[in-house]
């Protein structure tokens, strides 16, 4: 069946009228919204081209580039990233207000994430962008369509390459309230993100923050004491130049097959349990604890990624808290454990320790070898310095972690308010 015969199917059931679960008081006695499809709500077309080529940071005409739907913009468009040399009069230009829906990506779910409204005249809009045009309020059907991501996966077309064509958007039901319900919805979602992006940036600001803190605690390639330190240490003298082996022993991991995978039982923990310096368990794999081969992890052992297909994740770590369920760690993961857990996790964030991790990739190796890791060179000051500097350093990342999931709570509010503002997809289709 096509997903054309589809979509007129799904638009022929959408005929009644709905309410979302949630309405401001002086919509509750208001009319149901009522059942309309995207097509009918203004006039779609595709954006023209601006290609990479094009591209030039002194080029005269500002635009807007289908990935950078996917990696740049949240649900408003506020400034743009991109500048072309393309001829004006081969493009295609905003008037403000448009909503923008990339064309081509790599996962279906994500097309409806990543509609965008452009309220900015003059943009130049690139040609792998369906253009939705339309009367009634953009912003709010910009959030609206963000909350039908699952029914735009629906008809993206393709195989490797995934399309989607404003012509399967337009059949799609959905329903319509008024306008001035429409512009409350968005001022209240509008709000949120403004709230969202505030505490992104304090989040920013105080890893920020931190980067520069251990610039001025850690020497800088070839000194051997700090520029910063509290005032009881600052005639201690100078650091001592170790290795890493010195500091602590290495802990191999775990080599299981897809067989050993068990729904639960002793946690394997692997690189995707390494988020922003700490342990996430957002995505387990657990293998009976009866196993062989496996050395259980301890609080405060230094958790390492040692290996993986992407280069960035080499060398990224985490302190392993308190509290944990039983667990190790897998083969392509290595943990050390330090006589100083929290100084040591606190050097591997420093530049000194990155050099030396770069230093061990090539251009095709993606790995770290673990008798090289312990040979790794580190100024070090006496065991009182390093304890201050680590209560400095964990305090301040147990205020980013805080603050960090603040974030999260307002990102999972955001959420359920999308989920009750408007009518639900299920009762859509049903």
């Amino acid at each position: 069946m096509s997903s054309k015969h589809e979509n007129t199917t799904t638009t022929e059931k959408a005929t009644v009228a709905l309410a979302p679960k949630l309405r401001f008081p002086q919509f509750q006695d208001a009319d149901a919204w009522e059942p309309t499809t995207i097509g009918a709500l203004g006039r779609f077309y595709y954006g023209k081209s601006a290609p990479k080529w094009s591209l030039a940071e002194n080029a005269p005409t500002p635009c807007v580039r289908y990935g950078e739907l996917y990696t740049k913009f949240g649900p408003v468009i506020t400034e743009t990233y991109s500048r072309t040399n393309t001829a004006p009069e081969t493009l295609r230009f905003s008037k403000g207000g448009e909503i923008l829906i990339p064309r081509v990506g790599e996962k279906p779910e994500d097309f409806g994430k990543c509609c965008a409204y452009l309220p900015i005249k003059g943009i130049a809009i690139g040609e792998m962008i369906s253009v939705l045009e339309t009367r009634q309020h953009p912003l709010f059907y910009t959030y609206y369509f963000r909350n039908l991501y699952k029914q735009f996966a629906k008809v993206v077309e393709g195989q490797n390459v995934k399309n989607l064509y404003f012509t399967e958007l337009e059949p799609l039901p959905i329903h319509r309230p008024s306008l001035p319900e429409q512009q409350k919805i968005a001022e209240c979602l509008s709000s949120v993100d403004e709230l969202m992006a505030a505490q992104a940036r304090k989040v920013d600001a105080l890893r920020t923050h931190k980067k520069g803190l251990i610039q001025q605690l850690f020497p800088r390639e070839g000194e051997t004491q700090p520029r910063l330190r509290f005032p009881e240490f600052r005639n201690a003298g100078e650091w001592e130049e170790t290795r890493l082996g010195q500091m602590g022993v290495l802990v191999s991991g775990l080599t299981y097959s897809p067989g050993d995978v068990r729904e639960s039982g002793l946690l394997v923990l692997r690189s995707s349990n390494v988020q922003q310096g700490e342990i996430a368990l957002d995505d387990c794999v657990y293998v009976d604890a009866s196993i062989k081969g496996a050395n259980l992890s301890q609080p405060n052992d230094i958790l390492i990624c040692v290996r993986n297909g992407s280069k960035a994740l080499i060398g990224k770590c985490a302190l392993i808290p308190e509290g944990m369920p039983l667990c190790t760690h897998g083969a392509f993961m290595t943990v050390f454990r330090a006589q100083m857990p929290d100084f040591v996790f606190q050097l591997f964030q420093s530049d000194r320790y990155q050099r030396q991790v770069a230093g061990d990739l090539g251009a095709t190796i993606n790995s770290i070898n673990g008798s090289q890791l312990l040979k790794y060179e580190f100024s070090i000051p006496k065991p009182e310095e390093q304890q201050r500097i680590a209560s400095c350093l964990s305090n301040l990342d147990a205020w980013i972690s805080a603050e960090a999931q603040k974030l999260e709570a307002i990102k999972t509010h955001k959420k359920g308010l999308m989920q009750q503002l408007f009518p639900s997809p299920g009762e859509v289709d049903a």
